[in-house]
């Protein structure tokens, strides 16, 4: 049998680049555990932001965080406040992080955190973004396939996506039995490495269990 691979890993460095990058010397494995649960933390406290991605760049002494939204004035806040108490929680979420076994080895002094903020114009080209609403829908009980064909018709009026798959797991619509059903609309090459496919998952929680849903978007080949 064939084994499924991450769309985004299957292309790392030849289309795709890391979400988290910079130097760690002989500490990489306890920083990188730091920056995924500050990646955890922030999606969790932006849950409402639409955010598409998050990228942490780590330098010498200074740690950048770029956040891709759609919904860039609900970070940022009057006046550029709301960056400034997020930029507050991150640093003493690394204060505390460093006080525990995870952050032992690490420097107790946390560096400069800076914070960017990336608009997204269209959020039904983000993959990530076309999966949460899916979820929300899905979480106000509407049913799932109606879910998925407005999602795919909305997504397919832009020029920029080729083609769209999406998938959906669990007790749908409340059955008892779990099962997987997916709708494609277009071209969807995922053993083409030069071609651009967007790939996100989330969940949707129901009161019956959680809903997988994954979104593949096509937008063409890149030639570099």
């Amino acid at each position: 049998m064939t084994h499924k691979v991450h769309p985004k890993a299957f292309r790392i460095k030849g289309m795709e680049d890391f979400n988290i990058r910079g130097f760690y010397g002989n500490k990489m494995p306890q920083y990188l555990e730091e920056d995924f649960l500050i990646k955890d933390f922030l999606r969790d406290k932006l849950s409402e932001a639409s955010v598409a991605n998050i990228e942490i760049e780590h330098s010498a002494s200074k740690l950048n965080i770029i956040i891709e939204t759609a919904r860039p004035g609900l970070i940022i806040g009057r006046g550029g406040e709301g960056v400034e108490i997020l930029k507050k929680a991150i640093e003493q979420k690394l204060k505390n992080l460093r006080k525990t076994s995870i952050g032992a080895a690490l420097k107790s002094q946390v560096g400069q955190v800076k914070i960017d903020i990336k608009e997204i114009k269209n959020p039904w080209i983000s993959a990530m973004l076309v999966a949460q609403m899916a979820a929300q829908q899905i979480e106000k009980r509407i049913p799932f396939r109606q879910v998925l064909k407005r999602s795919i018709e909305r997504v397919m009026q832009n020029k920029e996506v080729k083609g769209i798959k999406m998938e959906v797991s669990g007790r749908l619509n409340g059955i008892e039995i779990a099962r997987k059903e997916w709708l494609k609309q277009g071209r969807m090459p995922l053993q083409t490495i030069r071609a651009d496919i967007d790939y996100a998952q989330t969940e949707a929680y129901c009161t019956y269990g959680a809903i997988g849903v994954k979104v593949w978007l096509y937008k063409g080949e890149k030639f570099e």
